[in-house]
């Protein structure tokens, strides 16, 4: 009976522990599920956040374990565990169980977060020279249009206008809120991206998935949400950020690391930087002439190497002043929107200046009209292509193509540099210099401007060679004629504001923006968007004893007698002849860069959240998607392991509600889509 008594204690003996073995492992589960799997992962063997902790677990003793968990590793991002004294046992249990059920292949010294692309590190970085940044491989995109000379011409052709309708989406990411007016970089497998917020993410290109943030803390809370970047540059090891606070950041590119930071007193970084030679050259918006400059800071120091002023000064080339006694500090002519290019063969850097401010003549000009030229020059260097020494910041040359404007015209788009035939043909082309011989190729900087215009210079020496108003001829027109031997223009008189409260209706205005337009050096043409937009404005006219001030008023315009289906449209224009072909599209106008690819393709979309490709060669829709938002500038090609992608960002620019409402649009349009700020990237379907 005593034997039976014995085994029946020892039956619950061992009933019970069991039971407490199970309630500890149960508990440990619980602990180890509440404070550990979310960065190590559920069976400890890593996670998102975090590598596997099992080889720590199986080379420690409890108490040197226990008091690893109490301290946690600060220096790598782990915290104390949050877990009681009592409870320790539970948890040590469950860690042992686990580390007891894997394979000695688990217990890895190496970081298991690339296992699961979720937080990936850029491994083997390779340091971007100056032949890299100046000739990229086809694959990467490092500057605003992927190379130098602002072609927005991608060599890819893995999409072509026979797959085009297969094309899918491959990943997409959420972005922050805030104005995205920005323009990504891709370099070997990874993406740089200004975040609305105006802070800066590398991404995997190939899922999204975030390699680093560098957070910027703002002095004023406000600064962030204000960036207009357009662009990040990238050199030797460091992305280079131009942040709304005034400040020009270099960060490392494997981990975003602050690197160095330069101050650009009073000036506001909207524009973007470019890398030339070991310089990063950046410049932006201004509201005193000692704040409208183009600057260059040591690329690995951050120093500062010259300064180029953008408001004439009266000692400064050429010679003479051409703002008419405007004070030197109330001189204002910024470079706000896209940066710089850049010609290797001349070292010449090709630089564009916006309008003079304020608006009008008569503002500027003490209520005169008249204290400055009609004909260029006039309130220097606005509306200009400056050709700058990149090593010293001198002037070589410029010229300007809209003297002392009237409107807020901006002359400051992108400058393309291509090799071409010359032979701008007189029935498509309304100016053109008898003195330079036909036929010949000849090496030319494009540019067309935000009040229309396209023009055609000589990249060595700024010679003017042809000319002709954009998107076409009206009376309205802002310049009035060109003296085709010498470039010199002349404003359009008829439509400039001669005293206060006078109203003109100009043509054209906000014609095309700041986002950049493409070049197809097989086709030899460039593809434009344009707005038939002209501008209703009437002069601000002061108090009087019998009536109130009256402030200016500026409102878009559709073109007098235009068929509004042919309101908005993409160019192409023959870059050797000058002929201008256009496909309109309708009343619904763009705010997206072109994208010109060697698959015979223009990818590009509106702010009614589509975007599409159409063929280069006629302008046909071949594919087209419908996204969350307005499409926002971006609009990139790149291809990583021989698979090509297309990105693009939709969400809120500065241009999309005046654009809407018809404000600074021709026609009202109350679209009701949103501004999600989201980054979708496209491909093709893998093959089987």
């Amino acid at each position: 009976m005593k034997k039976v008594l014995r085994l029946c204690g020892l039956v619950v003996a061992v009933a019970l522990m069991a039971r407490a073995q199970a309630q500890e492992a149960s508990s440990g589960v619980e602990l180890f599920n509440a404070t550990c799997s979310n960065c190590h992962g559920a069976n400890g063997q890593g996670g998102q956040l975090a590598p596997s902790l099992l080889k720590k677990v199986a080379s420690s003793d409890d108490a040197a374990l226990t008091a690893f968990l109490r301290v946690g590793n600060p220096v790598k991002g782990m915290p104390p565990a949050p877990v009681q004294n009592p409870e320790f046992p539970a948890l040590l249990s469950y860690l042992r169980f686990l580390a007891s059920t894997v394979s000695d292949a688990t217990f890895s010294t190496a970081d298991t977060r690339n296992q699961y692309s979720s937080m990936p590190a850029i491994k083997d970085f390779v340091p971007v020279t100056d032949k890299i940044l100046n000739h990229p491989s086809a694959n990467d995109w490092l500057w605003f249009s992927r190379t130098p000379d602002a072609q927005r011409f991608s060599p890819l052709n893995q999409i072509n206008r026979d797959n085009v309708k297969q094309l899918g989406l491959a990943w997409s990411r959420g972005l922050p809120a805030g104005v995205t007016e920005t323009i990504p970089t891709v370099y070997n497998g990874v993406m740089y991206l200004t975040l609305p917020g105006s802070n800066v993410a590398a991404f995997d290109a190939t899922t999204g998935d975030q390699i680093w943030e560098y957070k910027r803390s703002y002095a004023n809370a406000g600064a962030g949400g204000s960036g207009r970047s357009k662009t990040l540059a990238i050199y030797d090891d460091m992305i280079y950020f131009t942040a709304p606070d005034d400040t020009v950041v270099a960060l490392d590119a494997r981990t975003g690391a602050l690197r160095w930071e330069a101050a650009t007193p009073g000036r506001g970084n909207s524009s973007g930087a470019i890398v030339v030679k070991g310089k990063v050259l950046s410049g932006g918006t201004c509201n005193k002439r000692e704040s409208c400059y183009i600057s260059a800071h040591d690329a690995h120091t951050g120093k500062l190497v010259w300064k180029f002023f953008t408001a004439q000064a009266p000692a400064d080339p050429p010679g003479y002043d051409t703002w008419g006694g405007v004070p030197v500090e109330k001189r204002k002519a910024s470079t706000w929107g896209l940066p710089g290019s850049y010609d290797e063969q001349t070292n010449i850097l090709y630089w564009s200046v916006a309008n003079p401010a304020p608006y009008t003549r008569l503002e500027r000009h003490a209520g005169n009209p008249d204290a400055i030229s009609d004909t260029a020059p006039a309130d220097l260097y606005s509306n200009s292509t400056l050709a700058l020494d990149p090593d010293t910041g001198h002037l070589l040359w410029y010229y300007q193509h809209l003297p002392g404007d009237d409107w807020d015209e901006d002359m400051n788009e992108e400058r393309i540099i291509v090799r071409t035939p010359f032979n701008p043909d007189p029935r498509h082309v309304k100016w053109i210099n008898p003195d330079v011989p036909k036929g010949q190729p000849h090496d030319v900087v494009l540019s067309v401007g935000e009040g229309g215009g396209i023009f055609a210079l000589d990249k060595k020496t700024g010679q003017f060679l042809w000319a002709n108003p954009f998107p076409s001829d009206v009376p309205s027109f802002g310049i009035k004629d060109i003296d085709v031997h010498t470039g010199a223009t002349r404003i359009n008189r008829d439509v400039v504001a001669k005293f206060p409260g006078d109203h003109n209706l100009v043509c054209f205005f906000n014609t095309r923006s700041y986002w950049p337009s493409a070049y197809n050096p097989i086709n030899n043409s460039l593809y434009v968007p344009y707005i038939n937009n002209c501008l209703n404005m009437t002069a601000a006219k002061p108090a009087t004893e019998t009536m109130p001030a009256m402030p200016e008023s500026r409102i878009g315009s559709p073109l007098p007698g235009l068929d509004l289906n042919e309101l908005n449209g993409l160019a192409r224009i023959n870059v050797e002849t000058g002929e201008i072909t256009h496909w309109p599209t309708g009343r619904i106008p763009t705010n997206s860069a072109m994208l010109a690819t060697a698959g015979n393709l223009v990818f590009w979309g509106d702010i009614n959240r589509r975007y599409r490709a159409v063929d280069a060669d006629n302008g046909q829709v071949l594919w087209e998607t419908v996204l969350g938002a307005a499409i926002s500038t971006s609009n990139i090609t790149y291809a990583v392991n021989g698979k090509q992608y297309v990105a693009v960002i939709t969400g809120g620019n500065l241009s999309h509600p005046g654009l809407n409402t018809g404000t600074m649009g021709p026609i009202r349009l109350n679209l009701s889509n949103g501004d999600s700020n989201t980054l979708y990237v496209f491909a093709l379907p893998d093959k089987k």
